[in-house]
């Protein structure tokens, strides 16, 4: 049997990257999968492919920025499904991370609101929204995408990571909030992962491969395996954790690279 056999899903981000993988592998696990993004032409093309797979879908508009959009997510899962047993947090604001999140000492307060507003506000009204109907359905799971970028530090992108640490920390207080009642609330923190077809990723990979334990670099589905996990009755005892999910990256001594290539 799957193992999301008879279980409701909402991936946020799901349209490409790290949440597409995920609303493949969930739809493929037998989960009645709402495909969420701001990309509509994104989503209804996933949505699509789940349904040539033999799965359920439906493509959703979302905007994590807007409170009554995210509400209204929900609530299209509900009156399309009759319920929800799984959400995702996955989508952020990448784009702001990617031109405006300048280093602390220029850093935009709008920007930062903005970063905040997403990927912080977005999640909390999203589980907000989401525990009632898991709580009538006897339980569910909240698996929000965090990141490595929200435990070290870095030159550039504070707004992003301060974003995701805060993530982790919101979603501690919803699984001590809502542990009882059946809802498990986890984040899964992603390293480098490599996205197929994402501009710029390829010029680093070569540095960013010397820092890993393992003998490649992440990739979508990677974390889309963990999210089904922790999805699944199969992860009934795991709440409150940060899965961090980096090839070991994170593991070592900064210096372990260096050492490394003078032993070579």
């Amino acid at each position: 049997m799957p193992r999301l056999d008879g279980k409701i899903a909402i991936i946020t981000g799901a349209a490409s990257g790290i949440g597409r993988a995920t609303a493949l592998r969930v739809a493929a696990e037998g989960a009645r999968t709402v495909v969420a993004d701001l990309n509509d032409t994104g989503a209804k093309q996933v949505a699509g492919e789940i349904a040539v797979a033999g799965g359920e879908a439906t493509a959703v508009h979302v905007d994590l920025g807007d409170s009554d959009s995210v509400r209204a997510m929900v609530e299209a899962a509900v009156t399309a499904y009759g319920g929800l047993d799984v959400l995702h947090n996955n989508a952020a604001a990448t784009r702001l991370a990617a031109t405006r999140d300048l280093p602390v000492s220029e850093a935009d307060p709008g920007v930062w609101d903005e970063t905040m507003g997403v990927n912080v506000r977005g999640a909390l009204v999203a589980i907000q929204a989401a525990a009632p109907h898991m709580i009538a359905r006897g339980g569910g799971s909240v698996i929000s995408t965090s990141s490595g970028a929200g435990r070290t530090g870095d030159l550039r992108n504070p707004a992003y990571g301060a974003s995701k640490a805060a993530l982790v920390s919101l979603t501690r207080y919803a699984a001590t909030e809502f542990g009882q009642h059946g809802i498990r609330c986890n984040t899964i923190s992603p390293g480098f992962i490599v996205i197929p077809g994402k501009p710029g990723r390829d010029t680093v990979t070569a540095t960013m491969l010397r820092h890993h334990l393992t003998p490649r670099l992440g990739r979508p589905e990677d974390i889309a395996a963990l999210v089904v996990f922790l999805a699944s009755d199969e992860s009934a005892f795991i709440t409150g954790q940060d899965i961090c999910v980096d090839g070991g990256m994170g593991a070592h001594q900064p210096f372990l690279a260096d050492f490394r290539d003078q032993n070579h």
